[in-house]
C-alpha cells in the first residue's frame, strides 16, 4: 500500500527564494511532498497568507523562517483547520524593538558567523538568491514586515505540534526572542542550532531535516514544553 505523504509548504524569509529550502526539498521526500510558498507578489503578512492559502491543499503542514514564519502564523490565524503543523525558524514573539529598515535588520548575507570559512560558503548563495529575487520584490517583502500586525491572535490560534527554532548567532531573531515564542505556544517543541545565524535551513541544513523529520514524523501531541537542547555538529 502506497504511504501517504503529507503536503508541506515552505516559507522563505526576506529576500530569499527556493533555493533556502533545497536540502529539506530534497531529504523529506519519503515523509512529505514538500512545496514551495510564493511570498513575492503582496506587500502585507495578510495577503501572503490568503495566496498561500489559495494555492495550499486542503489541509497541510507548514514551516516557515522569519518573514515566513509571521505568514505560517497569519495562515493559521485565517484557517486553523487547514493547518496540520507549523515550524518556526527565526520567528519573533513580540512586536517590540521590531526593525524600522533594512539597514537595522543587518545584512543577511554578512549574518555573523565564528567561523570565516561558514560565513564565505553562506554569503555568496544568499547573494545570489537576493540577486534573483530583486528589489522590487524585497521592497514589499520589507514593507509587509514593517507593516506587519499585532501576532497575539495569531500565536493564540496555534493547536497544533509545532516546533520552533532559532540559530545561536542570529542578530535578528534572538535565541531568547525565540525561546519566548516557544514558551507562549502549549506544547511546543524548542531548539537552538548552534554555529548558526538567521538562515538556519542553508546554515545548517542537515540539522533542519532531522528537527523537520522528528517533528513531521511525530504525532500529534508527542512534541514537549520549550527545552534548547543541544545541536549537531
Amino acid at each position: 500500500m502506497e504511504r501517504h505523504l503529507e503536503p508541506l509548504m515552505l516559507l522563505p524569509a526576506m529576500g530569499c527564494d527556493g533555493r533556502l529550502w533545497s536540502r529539506q526539498i530534497m531529504d523529506l521526500g519519503d515523509l512529505a511532498h514538500p512545496e514551495f510558498g510564493d511570498l513575492s507578489r503582496d506587500s502585507s503578512i495578510h495577503a501572503m497568507a490568503a495566496r498561500v492559502l489559495a494555492d495550499a491543499p486542503p489541509r497541510f503542514a507548514v514551516a516557515g523562517v522569519s518573514l515566513g514564519g509571521y505568514v505560517a502564523m497569519e495562515i493559521i490565524r485565517q484557517a486553523p483547520d487547514r493547518v496540520t503543523r507549523i515550524a518556526l525558524f527565526g520567528t519573533r514573539a513580540s512586536m517590540e524593538a521590531r526593525p524600522r529598515s533594512v539597514a537595522d535588520q543587518g545584512s543577511l548575507a554578512t549574518a555573523p558567523h565564528a567561523d570565516p570559512q561558514l560565513s564565505a560558503i553562506v554569503s555568496g548563495p544568499v547573494q545570489a538568491m537576493a540577486e534573483r529575487v530583486g528589489p522590487g520584490v524585497f521592497d514589499r517583502q520589507q514593507e509587509a514586515l514593517l507593516a506587519r500586525p499585532d501576532i497575539t491572535e495569531a500565536i493564540a490560534a496555534i493547536r497544533v505540534p509545532t516546533l520552533v527554532a532559532v540559530g545561536d548567532r542570529d542578530r535578528i531573531c534572538s535565541p531568547d526572542d525565540a525561546k519566548a515564542l516557544a514558551a507562549r505556544i502549549p506544547g511546543a517543541a524548542f531548539h537552538i542550532l548552534r554555529a548558526c545565524g538567521h538562515l538556519s535551513p542553508m546554515e545548517r541544513p542537515g540539522e533542519v531535516t532531522m528537527l523537520l523529520r522528528g517533528w513531521l514524523g511525530g504525532g500529534p501531541r508527542r512534541l514537549r514544553r520549550p527545552r534548547a537542547t543541544p545541536g549537531v555538529s
